[in-house]
């Protein structure tokens, strides 16, 4: 079997490394508390397989958090936190990301106009920003099994929301999957059968 050439990585209408950045907005302690959409173990461990692949991919990331510094909250989950090690977490004192001038200069500076989208909470602080970085003419997927909202009918408004504005949803094995595209891309291959299959999938977490 022959694998067709690789399309222009910039201008693929799906993701690739070359064309999209990650957004992670509010994994707090005081946050991840209030989910009730989904398991919140669950969603840690998806939020940080999410970062895992950003970082496998090279994917420039933005990272956020709101009140850290204004209201002495608990910055990013530790487990987080470690992955993206190497991030600047961008304090905010806006519910809504978008309105934060050094987030926005951030996300303008990936230089990239897809923008994988995960935050808590769903309905508040991940449609806000979604809604207005569509405006601005990003597109955005928002990775639905790594976010969660204060309640499963909150979630469900705040993804129709997004959705009918244009958002793209996807699951964490969708953009592995995306990422990856062809098995014969083998300098990836070990790093994204870990992350999906050993670790996960196969184990059943």
């Amino acid at each position: 079997m022959t694998s067709e050439s690789i399309r222009d990585p910039l201008t693929d209408p799906l993701l690739t490394p070359a064309n999209c950045a990650l957004v992670v907005i509010d994994y707090q302690p005081a946050q991840i508390a209030t989910v009730t959409s989904m398991d919140t173990k669950l969603l840690t461990r998806n939020i940080v397989t999410v970062a895992r692949l950003a970082k496998t991919y090279g994917l420039p990331i933005v990272l956020s958090t709101v009140n850290v510094v204004a209201n002495g909250q608990p910055p990013t989950l530790p487990e987080l936190r470690e992955v993206l090690s190497d991030s600047v977490e961008l304090d905010r004192t806006q519910i809504n990301a978008w309105e934060d001038v050094e987030f926005r200069q951030a996300v303008e500076a990936t230089g990239r106009n897809k923008l994988i989208m995960a935050a808590l909470w769903t309905e508040v602080c991940l449609a806000y920003p979604s809604l207005d970085a569509m405006r601005e003419g990003y597109e955005v997927f928002p990775v639905v099994d790594a976010v969660g909202g204060t309640s499963p009918e909150a979630h469900r408004a705040g993804l129709e929301r997004i959705v009918q504005a244009g958002a793209q949803p996807i699951s964490w094995v969708t953009l592995a999957c995306e990422l990856q595209r062809d098995w014969a891309r083998v300098e990836t291959v070990p790093q994204v059968v870990e992350l999906v299959l050993t670790s996960r999938l196969h184990a059943g977490i």
